[in-house]
């Protein structure tokens, strides 16, 4: 970039600083952007020091990470509220025919008798730092696109590496901001003894089932108590008796009053990963192969897992947790493709798309900067589209079939047993391997030949299909072009069902041989799992290439459009801490219907008649019929208040996010979006983007009411009238 250009771009990124300020709700704000809003003239009655201050405490001190979801400390004693769906696999795992906790719910009287959360962790952030100069340093001169995508995320784990401090459970990672723009490194202390405290039966943290995933009006009390432990020298220590409650450096005010239409609000969390700053062709992309491509695989696959469990409570109960993510990304999938479909999206940004090349042909150092931009993103976005339906495939194959998962998995660790440790892939590390292993028991565990049968018999059907940059090379060579279901269902069961890779016994023996030794072996899934790997590898190298490419030109087309658009681009989601503002706000969905933004307990009640996912615990009736509402009834809903609307900007990773009030208190949890608000992910906008959350009176009403927990209103310091 010349000096003209880069002056220009210095005074324009001043103007937009300013801009910001006015920005509107829009926005996942990183920690580093939370100065420059002004959040007191939005509504906020504190200040943004205490939000966020990096040299003190704050607010951000109270927020985790709970596998991937977010959660808040609400009392000194380490108790954390998150989503009862956050913690639904802990509940699953605990959980026998004889003690269904998932059906029942669970309440520890005392903190001897919380149950442990297997697989769960707990991290907390502890800093960050901008890294950018570090990892685009080491691809300077680099012009292979390949290798600069390796050489960067190389660096990344390199740094995240040096970093991280396991003496001291400290885990670091670099996170992306701006592809092949900005890095940042992030310090995350990690507490490893997570436990149930309190968790409502499924009647009222599953509520409406997956007929209202995803929907609103809602009245799901989607929210669960856990702990962190420590160490008694208040070190992260694994599942221990004698550990004790870890002391968070902060936790949340409950405000047990809750919030009314129109209040200010603001939520804290970790969103995982949103595409607004992309092109045209990359939602195209999604609407056309990846959306309706993952919906309709999972749906065929959920219908399967409960056709072949509908009579085995023990399998239904072990494949729950499977079935509710498959069943929550395959809903939110068609309501990306009803969302994209209903607002145009792409011919809005193709449009913008237009208008950005006018205004750089307009400017004589914008044209020599940028004036192929638009061609060489369309070049790569058709290399990107041809291998499309492979990509999918093979991504889907090694997630859905127990059978090439764990195929895939003893080839890699073959491959990376010939490496140096320092080089291997980190779940294949010496230090690693062990626990890497452990995550697949559950897989040995739940796998019924049935469905792992069926399954590969649709991949590959599906497979014949694709077109001819996306042939599956593996599958073209085994079949001929007359193949029918018989064909395949008898190839299915003759090479991969009889090699028993599921027998863990047979697993641990495949893991001690060489890469050399696997390649003679007489076993037919091994060889047809090799000679799938090399197809994937060509396909791997091939996207990185891509993402080499795209590292290159984003930046350049982010750059653009910031000058276009005048003002300053807020990073997309990443998994990193973010705040959102907004306000308690209901919306019209549909032409002639209008969405109030709270809802009561008098919708439960009124929805409990249609029965299955709408059941409810015959004491809650009881509770409701004799008007047993405590302090939480709200007299302008003549009704306790069960679920919260409002257009504050939120993602994945946002479940369990604390609602938190002008003054920073607890109201809410957060747990869903409106279905209109499922492209959150690729666009925000006000008509539309409502997310939805759990009313703080509901959780205290269920808790003490129904649960007999008096004694957590109590730790979390609410004052029982």
């Amino acid at each position: 970039m010349n000096k003209a250009l880069t002056l220009f771009s210095f005074i324009l990124f001043a103007t937009f600083s300013v801009l910001l300020a006015k920005a509107p709700e829009e926005g996942q704000y990183p920690l580093s952007e939370i100065k420059k809003l002004d959040l007191q003239k939005a509504g906020l009655l504190i200040s943004k020091d205490d939000i966020y201050n990096p040299n003190g405490i704050s607010l951000i001190d109270a927020l985790v990470n709970v596998n991937g979801c977010t959660g808040s400390f609400v009392s000194p004693d380490g108790l954390i509220i998150t989503n009862h769906h956050c913690a639904f696999a802990g509940v699953n795992a605990a959980s026998t025919p004889e003690h269904n906790y998932l059906e029942d719910g669970f309440l520890a009287e005392s903190r001897e008798k919380e149950i442990h959360a297997k697989d769960y962790i707990v991290k907390i952030t502890e800093s960050y730092k901008d890294v950018s100069d570090i990892i685009l340093k080491a691809v300077v001169g680099i012009d292979d696109l390949e290798e600069r995508s390796k050489i960067i995320s190389k660096k990344m784990e390199e740094l995240g590496e040096k970093a991280s401090d396991k003496e001291n459970s400290i885990e670091a990672s670099v996170s992306e901001m701006f592809a092949g723009q900005s890095y940042v490194l992030f310090k995350y202390r990690i507490i490893e003894d997570v436990r149930l405290v309190y968790v409502p039966p499924r009647t009222i943290g599953e509520f409406g089932g997956e007929r209202d995933n995803w929907m609103w009006p809602r009245h799901t009390g989607d929210f669960t108590f856990m702990r962190a432990y420590v160490a008694p020298d208040g070190s992260s220590a694994e599942y221990n008796k004698e550990n004790v409650p870890f002391k968070p450096k902060n936790h949340l005010e409950v405000n047990p009053n809750g919030v009314e239409e129109g209040d200010f609000t603001f939520i804290l969390g970790y969103p995982k990963r949103t595409f607004r700053n992309q092109p045209s062709q990359f939602i195209e992309y999604q609407y056309n192969y990846l959306l309706p491509y993952i919906s309709e695989l999972y749906e065929w696959t959920i219908n399967l897992i409960e056709a072949k469990t509908d009579e085995n409570d023990e399998m239904s109960l072990a494949y729950s947790t499977y079935i509710k993510r498959l069943s929550n990304v395959m809903k939110n999938y068609k309501g990306k493709i009803q969302g994209l479909r209903n607002t145009q999206l792409i011919k809005t940004k193709q449009q913008e798309e237009k208008e950005i090349a006018k205004f750089i042909k307009s400017s004589p150092i914008l044209n020599e900067n940028y004036k192929t931009l638009f061609t060489e993103i369309n070049d790569v976005y058709s290399e990107r589209l041809d291998l499309a339906e492979a990509n999918l495939w093979f991504s889907s194959l090694f997630r859905l079939s127990d059978d090439f998962k764990l195929a895939r998995f003893v080839i890699q660790n073959a491959e990376e047993k010939e490496k140096n440790n320092s080089e291997r892939e980190v779940s294949f590390k010496d230090e690693n391997i062990a626990k890497s292993i452990s995550k697949l028991d559950n897989t040995f565990k739940i796998s019924l030949e049935s469905i792992r049968k069926e399954l590969l018999i649709k991949m590959i059907s599906d497979a014949r299909m694709f077109s001819e940059s996306s042939r599956i090379d593996a599958i073209d060579n085994a079949f001929d072009n007359d193949t029918d279901k018989s064909t395949i269902s008898k190839f299915v069961e003759g090479s991969f069902i009889s090699a028993e890779i599921t027998n863990k016994e047979n697993f641990n023996k495949l893991l001690t041989l060489s890469l050399d030794e696997l390649k003679e072996l007489d076993n037919p899934l091994i060889k047809f799992a090799l000679e799938l790997n090399e197809q994937y590898k060509y396909l791997k190298s091939e996207n990185d290439k891509i993402k080499g490419a795209l590292s290159k030109l984003l930046p350049k087309f982010n750059e653009v459009k910031k000058e276009w658009k005048n003002r300053l681009f807020i990073p997309d989601a990443n998994g990193t801490l973010r705040l959102t503002y907004g306000y308690i706000k209901g919306y019209s969905p549909r032409d002639a219907v209008y969405s109030s933004p709270i809802t009561s307990l008098k919708g439960i009640i009124e929805k409990s008649y249609l029965g299955s996912e709408y059941a409810i615990p015959a004491k809650l009736r009881e509770l409701y019929d004799a008007k047993d509402f405590g302090q939480f009834y709200n007299s302008k809903l003549k009704s306790i208040p069960v679920g919260i609307l409002y257009n504050m900007d939120t993602s994945g990773g946002n479940s369990g996010s604390p609602i938190l009030d002008a003054k920073g208190r607890l109201v809410g949890v957060n747990f869903d979006r409106a279905y209109e608000a499922t492209i959150n992910d690729f666009a925000w906008n006000d008509d539309y983007s409502r997310s939805i959350g759990v009313d703080i009176r509901y959780i205290l009403w269920i808790t003490q009411k129904l649960g007999g927990a008096d004694f957590l209103l109590k730790e979390m310091g609410v004052e029982i009238k």
